[in-house]
């Protein structure tokens, strides 16, 4: 069963909250991608919903969630909600599954909040950012191309995206319905504050020091194989700092995986066992 409820966020701005299953088995706390929303994570609930609780939120901006300033959107406020939506709804432990900013909201919780963490899925994204993918996010996240229908938005998609790992005419489609919606003009437009990419013009911080706050975190990281976001340098990086971390390569995905494909959907069902 999947119920949507929306909490108040310290400032009083409407937080939605999605939250599938049930159950005492250890909880899923997913954080979407910077731009994306808790339903990139049906599926995951589909599969590993039985027996426990997943809980997914749309950031202040994006999907249901109320709209608001550009300084409203930095990630040190996204962090905030994140740790006030788990005591709202009492999530007080979990495994966290984060893909892109997401995960990098997964490595603040392990300074912030290091008790709330049974363990840390890191979905194509670590402490080095690629450069040629963070342009491509700063060009996606800023546009709204104001789609005529569904199979447009899914063909833009598709010339945007081409590394994802999305094949047929449906998949895009799919996807599309979870990055654009009809608006009062009748064409499609993003799910998010396309301002939101004014906060990419931050300089990236040192994130090491965040990864290493997972130091004690049983980990997983999924990497797309094609990804320009998570590049492989980082990754060796990585694993040399955490010999026991977990890594799944989607050889044909780029960022991010959608945690479908067989060496994702494996390596989490491990994972969580």
């Amino acid at each position: 069963m999947t119920q949507g409820h929306d909490i108040t966020a310290w400032d009083g701005l409407s937080v939605r909250v999605t939250e599938w299953g049930g159950g005492s088995g250890m909880p899923l706390l997913c954080l979407p991608g910077l731009v994306r929303t808790a339903g990139d994570f049906a599926a995951v609930a589909a599969r590993h919903g039985a027996g426990r609780r997943v809980v997914a939120l749309d950031y202040i901006g994006r999907g249901a969630s109320a709209r608001a300033s550009v300084a409203r959107y930095a990630p040190e406020a996204m962090l905030r909600d994140v740790m006030d939506v788990c005591a709202a709804v009492h999530l007080h432990r979990a495994v966290v599954i984060g893909t892109s900013f997401g995960g990098l909201l997964a490595m603040a919780l392990g300074a912030a909040r290091p008790g709330l963490l049974a363990g840390v899925v890191l979905n194509d994204v670590g402490p080095e950012i690629g450069t040629a993918g963070t342009d491509l996010v700063r060009r996606f996240v800023a546009e709204d191309p104001a789609l005529p229908d569904l199979d447009a938005a899914g063909a833009h998609l598709r010339r945007f995206l081409p590394d994802l790992s999305l094949h047929s005419d449906a998949e895009w489609r799919e996807f599309a319905a979870l990055t654009y919606a009809p608006g009062p003009d009748g064409r499609w437009h993003p799910l998010w504050d396309t301002r939101i990419a004014r906060t990419l013009a931050a300089k990236v911080p040192d994130l090491w020091p965040l990864f290493g706050a997972l130091a004690q975190v049983p980990l997983l990281l999924v990497h797309g194989g094609r990804s320009t976001l998570l590049l492989a340098a980082t990754v060796a990086r990585m694993r040399a700092a955490r010999p026991d971390m977990a890594v799944a390569t989607v050889p044909e995905s780029g960022h991010a995986p959608t945690l479908a494909e067989p060496e994702a959907v494996a390596a989490l069902a491990d994972f969580l066992r």
